[in-house]
């Protein structure tokens, strides 16, 4: 469920330039958005109503982030209910919903799954094992004695988010940030020992400081054999470049853009 709306505001212009939705034919799907750490629905705000204008559905919902005793598996319980029984299925996952997206894939039909500036699954190890350095290591958030990681500072989440977002945006997107619990999603294997059969596609930014694109191109390349499709700016299109992100997303539905 989209649980905040951000008023409108105009949308970038950009390399993939919107196409009427007669360009696209029939071809409808429900776009599944899959948030990452300290985030929730609210965040796919502005991509939504891009989507609709290009004729398609999409479901958001909140992942359970602030429960400690959460793993991948839990989140991806969220995401499969969510679903329903809706068919042609996209799977978006937004930088740590990557780990989640193979294990839906895993469970249901999906059409496509999405790695959007996203930690790719490593099935032997750790996301980070075998690949260039995977991001920032200062994301200048802070841990409570509990374990729990919060952005105190506007500037640091801006820094790090939305560096290329409109001043009223980032401050919209701040004052929503979620606390974020993690103790549960590194402290076990994770839970697939084999790719789920479903065609894979991704997006990376040019500037993302969260997830390195050099990272995410060597991890998508050696585990996926996939090539991702590269969009200017940092970690958060779908706040900074909505219209530009909405019409790569449709592109690859439609195989309008080189994935491999």
């Amino acid at each position: 469920m989209i649980v905040s709306r951000l008023p409108s505001t105009d949308h970038a212009a950009g390399p993939f330039a919107h196409v009427g939705n007669d360009a696209y034919g029939d071809l409808v799907s429900t776009f599944v958005l899959i948030h990452g750490a300290w985030h929730g629905a609210w965040c796919w705000d502005r991509l939504v109503p891009q989507l609709a204008e290009r004729g398609h559905d999409t479901i958001a919902m909140d992942l359970p982030i602030d429960d400690a005793s959460a793993t991948f598996e839990t989140y991806a319980d969220v995401v499969t209910r969510a679903c329903g029984e809706r068919a042609d299925v996209v799977l978006v996952g937004h930088s740590l919903a990557g780990m989640v997206l193979p294990l839906v894939s895993a469970r249901r039909q999906v059409r496509l799954q999405v790695f959007l500036c996203a930690l790719i699954p490593n099935l032997s190890g750790k996301p980070w094992d075998d690949a260039p350095p995977m991001g920032s290591p200062d994301y200048g958030n802070e841990r409570d004695e509990d374990g729990t990681l919060v952005f105190r500072s506007p500037a640091a989440a801006t820094a790090i988010f939305y560096a290329d977002c409109r001043p009223e945006v980032a401050a919209w997107a701040y004052q929503r940030l979620r606390p974020f619990r993690n103790r549960s999603l590194w402290d076990r294997r994770y839970q697939l020992t084999e790719w789920p059969s479903v065609r894979s596609a991704a997006i990376t930014c040019a500037d993302d400081l969260a997830v390195y694109p050099d990272y995410q191109r060597v991890a998508l390349r050696d585990r996926l054999q996939v090539r991702p499709v590269e969009l200017p700016g940092h970690h958060s299109p779908f706040l900074a470049r909505p219209a530009v992100l909405a019409d790569a997303l449709v592109g690859l539905v439609g195989n309008r853009l080189t994935q491999k």
